[in-house]
Order: C-alpha cells, then sequence, then structure tokens
C-alpha cells in the first residue's frame, strides 16, 4: 500500500476529527509491535482558521489567523488520500515518542506555531504544492 507517504493531505473518517484534514508524517505498512495493522502518523487541523477581508484591522487578522492542531497515529482504514501532497517539514520534530500522552502538549504547541506560519506565507498558485496547502487549510464542506 504505496498510497500513504508522507506529506500526502489526507480526510479523518471516524472518530473525534472525522471530516477534518491533516497530513500524514510518517506512514507504517506492515505495522510494528504495538500496532500490527498498517497505521499512519498523522498531523491535523482541529479548528480552521477563520476566513480574512482586506477591511479588518491587524488585529483581527492576527486573531482569525489561529489555528488548533492535532497529532495522531490512525489505522489506514480510517483516514482516506486526496490527491494533494504539502510539503512541510515534519517528520523531524514528530515521531512516536511525540505522539505519547507526555509529549503531546508540546508537539500540539509547535505544530501550532509551525501550521500558523505556514498559513500566513502562502505563495501563489503557480506552484504544484501550494495548490495542496491551500486546499488542506480551508475547511472541508459536506
Amino acid at each position: 500500500m504505496g498510497i500513504f507517504k508522507g506529506g500526502k493531505v489526507v480526510i479523518m473518517l471516524t472518530g473525534r476529527y472525522a471530516g477534518r484534514k491533516a497530513v500524514v508524517v510518517k506512514a507504517s505498512d506492515d505495522g510494528n509491535d504495538s500496532k500490527k495493522f498498517g497505521h499512519a502518523i498523522v498531523a491535523g487541523i482541529d479548528r480552521y482558521p477563520r476566513k480574512v477581508v482586506k477591511a479588518m484591522s491587524k488585529s483581527k487578522i492576527e486573531k482569525r489567523c489561529k489555528i488548533k492542531p492535532f497529532v495522531k497515529v490512525v489505522n489506514y482504514n480510517h483516514i482516506m488520500p486526496t490527491r494533494y501532497v504539502v510539503d512541510f517539514d515534519l517528520k523531524k520534530s514528530i515521531d512516536e515518542s511525540a505522539v505519547s500522552s507526555e509529549n503531546r502538549v508540546e508537539t500540539r504547541k509547535m505544530l501550532k506555531k509551525l501550521f500558523e506560519e505556514k498559513y500566513k506565507n502562502q505563495t501563489g498558485k503557480n506552484e504544484k504544492k501550494t495548490g495542496g496547502v491551500q486546499y488542506f487549510f480551508k475547511k472541508l464542506r459536506f
């Protein structure tokens, strides 16, 4: 199953984060000792940034650009891949130990900072991966 590679944007299908978008950080097709099924470490957005218009003040724009992230280990059956890919450097900072309950708060803070920075510094529509970034930060409407 070579579909879930690092940087692939996926949609969570079940649980608390159902309908939310996430990025695959690390995929494990065959599983490991603790989880004997195909799974992936994903980092996603729980609360999306709100719409911003030109007439808003800088402070209001700052408030509306806030993002609430999550990090989770998910079975392949509970995520759906999309055609989009993003190029976030998450592999270095997030691993199996970062998902544990002791380190999860620090991991979320780091993700929040990274996601907000990437959201504010999006480039134009000409590059291939920028379409994935724009898709990732937009709330899924269904």
